[in-house]
């Protein structure tokens, strides 16, 4: 089985806040994911001199992409990137993953995301998409889908519509099965028609947290789960540390959590859904798909940022091959 994604292209600058008082100086509402200017993004760097920092090729989908590659699974991604250092180093970061990277090149500079950790681990996003926000519907080639089986896309590509619509259409005309990461509660909320829509048209399986599924239904979790499985034919709810609900028709599943310790929620998401698009690539069954996806999200949160060295990953590989055997469960 061969994977496809398709993103905003961004390097990931995490950086691990000492109080949440920068927050409020910044004007940016813990736990969400603003879009803001060149301007911002340099002023909040500016005010997080001195703590710490890493790069990583990120953006929702790529971490997907990359955690699958990770697992061994033949992958593509595509996004936008500009002519710059940080459009080579997140071409160099993908490839070195094995995955390959059908990036094309914009007008602008690369797109950062300056991910502020909370001390409670979790993460604020202030995003200049750069480079990424050129990226349009001429861009999707039919033929770019060819040999496909399964193609992943986030909901942070709502800033273009035409765009996202498109993708969808020709995954489903080329024959992939297509799955949907919603995203952020607010960019739900204020692409809530437009959302609503492309679910119920075009996406098989359906990915959200409980801020998002309330945003998506305005239900609480299970209830929500229920109405994104009337729509799409596989829904995922995630409700954090309580662990993640599936439903497929009328069969529902509640899968636990491993033992973690958090120290930064960025990417656990992406990487939930890397265990669960693995799972079903393999036809294993729905439940043991959200263990494996819980056995990643469960790790990548004991690290700051989206990505794993070789020997997490060697250790989650092993872990994953005992969910698949039967076990391991929890």
């Amino acid at each position: 089985m061969k994977i496809f994604g398709i993103g905003n292209a961004l390097v990931d600058i995490m950086t691990s806040l000492e109080s949440d008082s920068l927050l409020d100086k910044l004007n940016l509402p813990k736990g969400s994911m603003q879009i803001v200017n060149e301007e911002t993004i340099a002023r909040a760097l500016e005010q997080t001199k001195g703590l710490k920092q890493t790069l990583a090729s990120g953006g929702s989908a790529a971490n997907t992409i990359n955690g699958l590659a990770n697992l061994g699974v033949e992958t593509a991604f595509v996004g936008k990137v500009g002519g710059d250092e940080l459009g080579k180093f997140f071409r160099n970061d993908m490839q070195k993953a094995g995955i390959n990277p059908k990036l094309l090149q914009g007008v602008a500079a690369t797109g950062t995301a300056l991910a502020l950790v909370s001390p409670d681990s979790e993460r604020t996003f202030a995003v200049n998409l750069g480079a990424a926000i050129e990226m349009t519907a001429d861009d999707i080639k039919p033929d770019t889908f060819n040999g496909y089986d399964f193609f992943h896309i986030e909901g942070y590509l709502v800033q273009n519509h035409s765009l996202i619509e498109k993708a969808l259409q020709v995954a489903k005309s080329s024959g992939l099965k297509v799955s949907l990461d919603l995203a952020s509660y607010n960019v739900v909320e204020s692409n809530l028609e437009f959302l609503q829509r492309m679910v119920k048209e075009y996406v098989d399986i359906v990915f959200a947290n409980e801020e998002e599924a309330k945003a998506f239904t305005q239900k609480s979790p299970e209830k929500a789960l229920d109405a994104l499985a009337e729509i799409a034919e596989i829904a995922v709810v995630k409700i954090g540390a309580k662990g993640s609900f599936i439903k497929k028709g009328n069969d529902k599943y509640r899968v636990g959590v491993v033992k973690a310790n958090s120290i930064d929620t960025t990417g656990a998401g992406d990487l939930y859904a890397s265990g669960f698009l693995y799972g079903l690539s393999k036809n294993l069954p729905l439940d043991t798909c959200g263990r494996i996806g819980a056995v990643l999200s469960g790790k990548v949160i004991e690290v700051i940022g989206p990505k794993m060295d070789e020997a997490t990953w060697k250790m989650l590989k092993e872990n994953v091959a005992k969910v698949e055997a039967g076990e391991l469960s929890f």
